[in-house]
């Protein structure tokens, strides 16, 4: 019966959802941002554990500005976390082979297409939680360069299925975390790309390497994937451009093979070069940036958790 009566609701809270977009895709988009605009203020206003979190996060990353400039990136923060859920639903609009150039630009790309193009064995694309990262992968497979990216699935089967087939539509393939490896050397094997939100808490067997101003926990796979399979790693972004549905799509960094064989521990650099990478990217528009992230929850032995437990 209990199974039963969750299988009723979760599709229920999918009719919902699908009942919303509905609706929401009705109203001009201009329009949608600036509600996501007001209820990303009033999540800063009143929403005192988040809002706490965000700024213990930039305190300790921007030790150089002043509070009243940290409020403010915080509350732009908050925004573009209500921007990034509008913008996924309009993204099978805005992105389409012969519609792409209205909603994006692209910057140091070249490089990384040369790579992908001629590198026998397969790619590694790197990303944070940062501008829209979902249009990135969406945007690759249009162009022609479908990805598998690598990610947990929603607790609710109805929605994850939705919004997995938006992200499938062009190509992209998403592999589940739980039982993937063997699957993502199949894929490197195959002169595939593999894709990665790469700045999450990897918990106590991560890695710890610098990140803002801090150590942070960070998964092991991306390096190891990359020493066994000896593939490039790009560092990319999706940076909102304005309150609109406008992107900047670039690559700030990609690792070649070559440069991490004669390090003492390799494993460590490529994951700590990849990492100051999206670092860079983040401190050009730290308002972009997730802040509300548990990015830091784990924290090196001995040593303590921010004030309240905020990591």
């Amino acid at each position: 019966m209990t199974r039963l009566r969750k299988k009723v609701l979760d599709y229920l809270e999918y009719l919902a959802v699908r009942l919303g977009e509905t609706i929401i895709r009705t109203f001009d988009l201009r329009f949608l941002h600036g509600v996501c605009a007001w209820i990303g203020d009033m999540m800063y206003r009143f929403d005192r554990r988040h809002r706490n979190r965000a700024m213990e996060h930039l305190r300790r990353s921007f030790p150089d500005r002043s509070e009243k400039e940290l409020c403010e990136i915080a509350r732009l923060s908050m925004r573009s976390l209500f921007y990034l859920g509008l913008e996924v639903m309009f993204t099978t609009r805005k992105i389409g082979v012969e519609n792409w150039r209205r909603s994006i630009q692209f910057k140091d790309v070249g490089l990384a297409i040369k790579s992908l193009l001629e590198h026998e064995t397969g790619f590694i694309f790197v990303t944070g939680h940062f501008g829209n990262w979902e249009a990135v992968g969406y945007a690759m497979a249009v162009l022609g360069f479908p990805s598998v990216a690598v990610a947990r699935g929603l607790d609710n089967p109805y929605v994850n299925e939705h919004l997995m087939g938006v992200r499938e539509k062009t190509g992209q393939s998403i592999l589940y975390k739980k039982h993937a490896t063997r699957t993502m050397h199949e894929v490197l094997e195959a002169r595939g790309t593999l894709s990665f939100i790469a700045d999450q808490d990897a918990g106590p067997k991560g890695i710890f390497v610098d990140f803002l101003g801090r150590q942070a926990s960070t998964y092991r796979s991306v390096g190891l994937m990359v020493m066994e399979h000896e593939v490039p790693v790009a560092v990319g972004y999706g940076m909102r451009i304005g309150e609109r549905y406008m992107f900047e799509m670039g690559i700030e960094r990609i690792i070649y093979p070559r440069e991490w064989k004669d390090k003492a521990d390799p494993l460590r650099w490529i994951t700590q070069e990849y990492t100051s990478a999206l670092e860079r990217v983040i401190r050009r528009a730290p308002d972009q940036y997730i802040w509300t992230h548990r990015r830091w929850k784990t924290r090196p032995e001995g040593e303590q958790s921010g004030p309240d437990g905020i990591a």
